[in-house]
């Protein structure tokens, strides 16, 4: 049995939370950069745009158009900027414990799904828009309402940067169409290709 000083126990204790504290720092790091990669391999994210800048670009847009950008906000990492029926309008996005999500109000909070990347809580939103828009589910659209609850928020035309490559393009086709990349009858370079953007959006 080995005893330790009062000094020599409060050390140990502080280099555990010390190591505890850097691997937070460090997942946190990971994630947020993969993000940043996701993000910048989509065409619609347009890095420190401002709020006034998207709405320029925005403003003759149709209902359903979006984009994303780096919010203008310290507490907040992006906004997504999208077009509504009364203008448009801006919705931060909130990182918080290694998982993105819509800020809302918090009685809303918890209700609202969690994501590992931006991408992923983009494309979940783009996809309940399209059902609403449809008129297949008449509560996918809560989740995107602002908290008064006076206009309906729908993703579902991602505004480029540029024109998108054919590529690109084709990829996004494909990951609507399967998930299973890896049964495709495709050389293992086209497999890398698509499975380096997974997603539909």
């Amino acid at each position: 049995m080995t005893c330790h000083s009062p000094e020599s126990t409060e050390t140990i204790e502080n280099e555990r939370r010390t190591d505890t504290e850097s691997r937070v720092v460090d997942s946190d790091e990971t994630r947020i950069g993969q993000a940043m990669k996701d993000l910048k391999n989509t065409g619609w994210y347009w890095g420190s745009l401002t709020a006034n800048e998207a709405k320029e670009i925005l403003q003759d847009a149709s209902e359903g158009t979006f984009l994303v950008r780096d919010s203008s906000q310290r507490d907040y990492l992006f906004t997504i900027s999208a077009m509504t029926s009364a203008g448009p309008t801006n919705l931060r996005i909130e990182y918080k414990e290694g998982k993105f999500k819509l800020d809302s109000v918090v009685l809303i909070k918890p209700k609202l799904k969690q994501f590992d990347s931006v991408v992923h809580l983009v494309e979940h939103y783009v996809q309940l828009s399209r059902t609403t828009s449809k008129g297949a589910s008449s509560g996918a659209s809560q989740s995107l309402a602002p908290p008064n609850g006076t206009v309906q928020l729908l993703l579902t035309k991602p505004v480029y940067t540029a024109t998108p490559s054919l590529q690109h393009l084709s990829r996004i086709a494909i990951n609507n169409a399967t998930r299973q990349v890896q049964e495709l009858p495709l050389p293992n370079r086209l497999k890398n290709y698509l499975t380096d953007y997974s997603y539909n959006v």
